[in-house]
């Protein structure tokens, strides 16, 4: 088995999917399909029945692409925040948190754009003013009007 900690996780272990080289520079590992196996610890990480820490929010920060501000900006959290987790590496974070991280990850990695477009939608409602509804009724219907 190899210990795989260049995740930034200290519990990942690798059975198979990797090669060991001695080079003239040391000891080296090849790791084959490195962004599979990084999917494969996300689902592992929001799919277990445990609070997220900050080192897991930094992983699955990291394979969103976000950086702290974005992230931040899509819970409706400061940017200080999410930094303030993720140096807490070992503390649960914030249980809501912790609930939408998981459902951002597993929408934008399953490809679920309904939701992704939800959460950016979101994301925005802080940032805009009320537009004003109009409504109208068709066939015993209401609706927004177009």
């Amino acid at each position: 088995m190899y210990h795989y900690t260049d995740s930034g996780l200290d519990n990942i272990y690798l059975v198979n999917g990797f090669t060991k080289a001695v080079t003239p520079y040391g000891d080296a590992v090849a790791i084959e399909d490195l962004d599979g196996l990084h999917k494969a610890i996300g689902r592992w990480l929001v799919n277990e029945p445990k609070p997220l820490n900050g080192t897991e929010l930094r992983f699955l920060r990291h394979e969103l692409d976000l950086s702290q501000k974005r992230l931040g900006s899509m819970m409706g959290k400061s940017e200080q925040a999410i930094r303030r987790w993720e140096k807490a590496a070992d503390k649960a974070i914030d249980s809501i948190a912790d609930r939408f991280v998981r459902i951002i990850y597993s929408s934008l990695i399953d490809g679920n754009v309904e939701i992704t477009e939800l959460i950016e939608k979101l994301s925005q409602a802080d940032q805009t003013e009320r537009a004003a509804c109009r409504l109208e009724e068709l066939d015993g219907r209401w609706r927004v009007a177009a």
